[in-house]
């Protein structure tokens, strides 16, 4: 029996597990999207990619252009909207598989197309859509309420902006947030400013918990944090604790740039895919 064909990549060490199945013949059920990524009894990862053509999938916006649609799992099996790092990854798949003559293309999100540019050093560019100022709400962490602005970045994110600082923030247990503004779960970051043109920031996703990077969150920081100095406009680096991207945030346009990296390839046992059901 034909084992299943996986690539394992990152972006600034946002990790994901890439499934080609252009075809849309893989049942990807919540409980294998969790196995998959659990990092004792699978492969471990943030996520899950799946490379599905935009025909074979009725999932995206139907007025999207893109041959290919990024259909993406939470590490829990949830689905998603969008992922910043994993449509970078995503991206540098297509090109190197062939898929996409390059360097650019739209890529299928639920959140609607994403146009990106893969450049010769295999960084990627992504349009990200606009970056959404919505409202205010909070957050709390040990105990501790963290005022924070809403940012839609075609998934919700709540940017808290720290003058201590956000390494000393203990996120082992998640936070709270309120669920009335929030009610499909929201991506909780944390930020430092630097300087007028740098960031700091960790950042707590749902349906997976603490990760290394986020890269709506790191538009949604960009974005919150211009809002906070009464401007709309600007660029930004941001340091997470995976690397560094670079955001642009304009008025309804945003861009990250960041790397995309993969690490290993291989087929899954088709019996261990099948018993998980």
């Amino acid at each position: 029996m034909a084992g299943i064909e996986f690539l394992k990549g990152h972006g600034t060490q946002n990790d994901f597990v890439l499934l080609p199945d252009p075809d849309a013949s893989l049942e990807l059920t919540p409980q294998r999207v969790a196995a998959l990524c659990d990092r004792r009894r699978g492969l471990g990862a943030d996520g899950v990619l799946r490379v599905v053509r935009s025909a074979a999938l009725d999932a995206g916006p139907s007025d999207s252009e893109a041959e290919w649609f990024m259909d993406y799992r939470n590490a829990d099996g949830s689905i998603a909207e969008m992922c910043g790092n994993g449509v970078r990854v995503f991206a540098r798949y297509l090109v190197e598989a062939g898929l996409e003559a390059g360097p650019e293309f739209p890529v299928g999100t639920r959140a609607g197309d994403r146009h990106v540019r893969v450049h010769d050093d295999l960084s990627v560019t992504v349009h990200m859509g606009a970056a959404t100022i919505t409202g205010t709400s909070v957050a709390v962490v040990g105990g501790r309420e963290l005022s924070g602005v809403a940012v839609d970045v075609g998934n919700p994110h709540l940017v808290s902006v720290l003058d201590d600082d956000v390494d000393e923030l203990d996120l082992r247990d998640a936070p709270r947030y309120d669920t009335e503004v929030f009610p499909e779960g929201v991506n909780l970051e944390f930020v430092n400013v630097l300087g007028s043109e740098e960031l700091r920031m960790r950042v707590y996703e749902r349906g997976v918990g603490e990760t290394r990077a986020c890269g709506t969150g790191t538009v949604a920081a960009v974005a919150a944090a211009l809002h906070l100095r009464g401007v709309d406009t600007g660029e930004s680096t941001v340091d997470i604790p995976g690397g560094r991207v670079s955001v642009t945030v304009g008025k309804g346009v945003s861009t990250l740039t960041g790397p995309a990296e993969f690490v290993a390839k291989g087929e899954l046992d088709r019996a261990w895919w099948e018993a998980l059901g």
